[in-house]
């Protein structure tokens, strides 16, 4: 079984930081792309950021020079420092991955639970 895990979440001031981390565990034989996304009370899901392989990141542009995501290929983690927080950074955030389990030679797509973000303005 696939876990992905989020920790790092709660409530910062506006202008405060938060880091945000994501674990894979389980029988992973590669873990493609990776991606934080947030949702919004009554809004619809929306993508942060996503970091290939490599470490190459695509951030959406409300986010950018704020947000810098990371990765960590040997420890199966990613990471997503969150700089100069604002009230409409607020929402619960999603890990996802694009991996292969160990025993199987198929691409899936996986979730963590999210982790809440509360910034106070």
């Amino acid at each position: 079984q696939v876990q992905l895990v989020e920790s790092g979440g709660g409530l910062a001031p506006a202008g405060g930081s938060l880091r945000l981390s994501c674990a894979v565990s389980g029988s992973v034989s590669i873990v493609n792309t990776m991606g934080w996304y947030r949702q919004a009370p009554g809004k619809q899901r929306e993508l942060v950021a996503i970091i290939s392989r490599s470490g190459e990141v695509n951030y959406a542009e409300g986010v950018k020079g704020r947000f810098t995501a990371s990765r960590d290929n040997a420890m199966k983690t990613v990471d997503l420092q969150m700089d100069s927080l604002a009230p409409e950074d607020t929402g619960v955030y999603y890990c996802t991955a694009e991996l292969r389990k160990g025993d199987s030679v198929s691409w899936s797509s996986h979730w963590g639970q999210g982790t809440q973000v509360t910034v106070s303005s």
